[in-house]
């Protein structure tokens, strides 16, 4: 799950160029520039919000199916999904999850 949302979280997907960049094996590890770029700028290549894996689960937690009861002569009984947000759009789009009623 969490590599098929990578794009959309705090990861360092460049660890091999990070590697590079170490002087010695005992200096201390290095971020990639793509991962350093995600620190400064918050967001992706696409523009999205990057998360950690927590707060992305949190965002995509607020999904909902309501049950909507209307009053009357004849009472009516449906179900109504919350709209996705872009941001969970292309999550579940990713993790290859469509959502319907």
């Amino acid at each position: 799950m969490r590599q098929k949302i990578a794009p959309l979280l705090f990861e360092d997907e460049e660890k091999d160029v990070a590697e590079s960049l170490r002087t010695s094996i005992v200096a201390p590890a290095q971020r990639s520039p793509s991962a350093r770029s995600l620190d400064a700028t918050k967001r992706n290549e696409t523009g999205f919000p990057v998360h950690s894996f927590r707060s992305l689960l949190q965002d995509l937690g607020t999904l909902a199916k309501n049950r909507i009861r209307l009053a009357g002569n004849e009472p009516c009984e449906f179900y109504r999904l919350t709209r996705p947000t872009e941001l969970q759009a292309r999550a579940l789009q990713l993790l290859g999850v469509s959502v319907s009623a």
